[in-house]
Parts: structure tokens; C-alpha cells; sequence
């Protein structure tokens, strides 16, 4: 479940189903630097990607702050920590509590259409040889269907991607809208994560333009909210 936390007078929000590793979702106007002073990181060791709408996955490596056409960065040491930029797509903070890593992945519709979030545990896996079975997921705030109209690419993409999209894909009287959010959730299911182990946000940010930022509502705004984590040494 998520909950809200004030630190340093900055509204964030984090989730109950990762108490071993500091993540926070920033709200409107908050300061990522104050969040990386209040953990104990210095701006050399606050890294985040270029983010391109890619389906491109990159590792944090100490002494290194540049991660080109990247839109999943996994973090596996305890120096650094990794934020990712939002304003609509989906955020999605990736936790192995076995080996004690984690990543945060951008998901707009065109990297949840190429399955960014399935394919960075595949990478994580890789790394740990851990199972699907020791990952935490929380999706958070994110456009939802209630906002989300589009059109036959993002639909076909979509359908192309999960098997079961009844939770997805709504028809309304004005057109076809989609829940990103849930997308990403089925995609998790469907390679095995247990729903005990996803924690999805219910907050949109196109109906809650008050807390986040909104492409969409704000018709093109440049300004991010962010999602970041930091590993604690927990052995």
C-alpha cells in the first residue's frame, strides 16, 4: 500500500512492500537534491539517465554519471543512488530482496510496449540468479484509463504484449483508453510474479495535476516528477 511522507517539507510518496530500500515518488516541486542530502548521497553519486522512450536497460557504475538512450537503470551499490524523470509514464521501482538490488524503470506506452519492465528483471536475474519469486514491484503514479485515449498503435502494441487486457483496455463512447499502470502490473503477472509482490499506485497524474506534473494536462510541460532509490546495506 502507499503512504505519504514530508521530508524536509518535500511530499513524497513510498510503499509498504519495500521496507528494505529507500524509494521515494516526488510530487510536484520537490527537490531531488534534498532528497539525495537527506540519504546521504552526493551529487556525483545522484545519477539518472537520458531518457528516450527506449526499451534500453544500463547498470549504475560508480564513477560514472553518464547513461545515453537509457530508460531503465539498475542500481546493485550502496554509494549511489538513481532517480528516473516523469510526467504521465509509468514509473516503476524494481526490488530483489534476495540479492538486495533494485532498478527504476521509465514505462511510457512505447517502452511498455517493448516490455522495458519484464526485460530489466530478465537482466536483474541475470545478474543475481535469483527467481521471479524474490522480486518486489510498485508501479507509481502514472496517467490512468480514465484520462489515457489513444489510438490503434498504442491499443495493437498493447495487445501485442499481454494476453490478458480486459483490465487494460476500455472502450468509452469517445474512444478507446488505456491503463499503463495495469499494463505493466500483467505483464508481471504473466511472467510469474505473484500479485501479493505488486503494489500499484491508484493516483493519476492527469487527474491529480495538483500533486504531479501531466503532459497531457499541461499540454506539453517539461517539468518531472521523479521516482528514486537508494540500497541499504541490510546484510
Amino acid at each position: 500500500m502507499f503512504y505519504s511522507k514530508n521530508i524536509n517539507n518535500n511530499l513524497v510518496y513510498c510503499s509498504d512492500l519495500l521496507p528494505n530500500i529507500e524509494h521515494f515518488f516526488t510530487t510536484r516541486g520537490v527537490d531531488v537534491i534534498t532528497l539525495a542530502e537527506y540519504l546521504g548521497v552526493t551529487k556525483e553519486n545522484l545519477v539518472h539517465p537520458v531518457q528516450t522512450h527506449s526499451s534500453n536497460i544500463d547498470f549504475a557504475q560508480i564513477g560514472v554519471s553518464e547513461y545515453p538512450d537509457t530508460d531503465a537503470l539498475i542500481l546493485t551499490n550502496f554509494y549511489q543512488a538513481v532517480y528516473l524523470r516523469f510526467a504521465d509514464c509509468t514509473p516503476v521501482i524494481l526490488y530483489d530482496k534476495k540479492a538486495n538490488i533494485g532498478a527504476v524503470v521509465h514505462a511510457g506506452w512505447r517502452g511498455t510496449v517493448a516490455s522495458i519492465v519484464p526485460k530489466t528483471i530478465d537482466k536483474m536475474i541475470k545478474y543475481s540468479a535469483s527467481s521471479i519469486n524474490d522480486f518486489r514491484a510498485v508501479i507509481g503514479p502514472a496517467i490512468g484509463s480514465c484520462c489515457y485515449k489513444v489510438g490503434d498503435e498504442v491499443i495493437n502494441g498493447v495487445k501485442s504484449t499481454i494476453s490478458d487486457f480486459s483490465n487494460s483496455i476500455f472502450e468509452k463512447k469517445d474512444g478507446v483508453y488505456v491503463d499503463l499502470k495495469n499494463v505493466n502490473a500483467q505483464q508481471l503477472f504473466e511472467m510469474g510474479m505473484s500479485i501479493d509482490n505488486v503494489d500499484i499506485c491508484p493516483y493519476c497524474t492527469s487527474c491529480n495535476n495538483d500533486l504531479f506534473y501531466s503532459y497531457r494536462k499541461e499540454q506539453g510541460t517539461q517539468n518531472r516528477h521523479y521516482a528514486l532509490i537508494k540500497l541499504r546495506n541490510v546484510c
